[in-house]
């Protein structure tokens, strides 16, 4: 589990396939010596660009992941060497909850449609697909890449739900977020708190029904 305030911006360092069939995955080395990976363990998890991964090898000022051919098809941000990512350890028992619960378990990919300045701070606004637009609400959570942010907007469109976030400065200056730009892709997760009650609703509708 994860709370979706970034800890660092890492570096991917190098991407090696792990076979030759195209359905092989690859290891993707990460430089992250602004992490603190002294209490990182072997097997533990470390969310990227909002994407859970499991450490399978590290140094003082890296680590290594190893992502599945799916993994790299539904997710964006682990393909590209040189490129900078948000990084955070997985959350323990006594830590702040400072951002929302976040699973890093990436729901699918919305596009940005603006990113623009607007006083001291940004407006992100974001097309999500449908099937996650439904998680959506005014001042409800939702993570970008990672970045637990607050949702400020939600307009219902044919091709999907755009939605608005207001980034203050700071927000911009410690994540990957500052470099966004009209038609990037982003991994999106929803509130978990929001899927537990549509599941809740919908089996109280099937038990009054039956």
């Amino acid at each position: 589990m994860f709370t979706g305030i970034v800890a660092a911006v890492g570096r991917i360092e190098s991407i090696e396939p792990l076979g030759t069939t195209a359905d092989a995955g690859v290891r993707v080395k990460v430089s992250a010596a602004g992490l603190g990976l002294d209490d990182v363990q072997i097997g533990d998890s470390i969310a990227i660009q909002g994407a859970c991964m499991t450490v399978i090898e590290k140094t003082a000022a890296s680590f290594d992941v190893d992502v599945s051919r799916e993994s790299l098809s539904l997710t964006v941000g682990l393909e590209r060497v040189g490129g900078e990512v948000n990084l955070e350890k997985a959350l323990r028992a006594h830590d702040r909850l400072g951002g929302h619960i976040v699973s890093g378990h990436v729901d699918g990919l919305g596009t940005v449609t603006r990113f623009e300045r607007v006083g001291e701070s940004h407006e992100l606004r974001i097309l999500a697909p449908l099937e996650i637009g439904r998680y959506l609400a005014y001042k409800g959570s939702i993570t970008v890449n990672g970045v637990s942010l607050t949702v400020n907007e939600v307009v219902d469109r044919e091709n999907g739900c755009e939605f608005s976030i207001n980034i203050i400065p700071h927000t911009s200056e410690v994540t990957t977020i500052k470099h966004l730009g009209a038609g990037v892709k982003v991994n999106l997760e929803v509130d978990m708190i929001a899927r537990y009650v549509e599941r809740m609703l919908s089996t109280a509708s099937t038990i009054q029904r039956s």
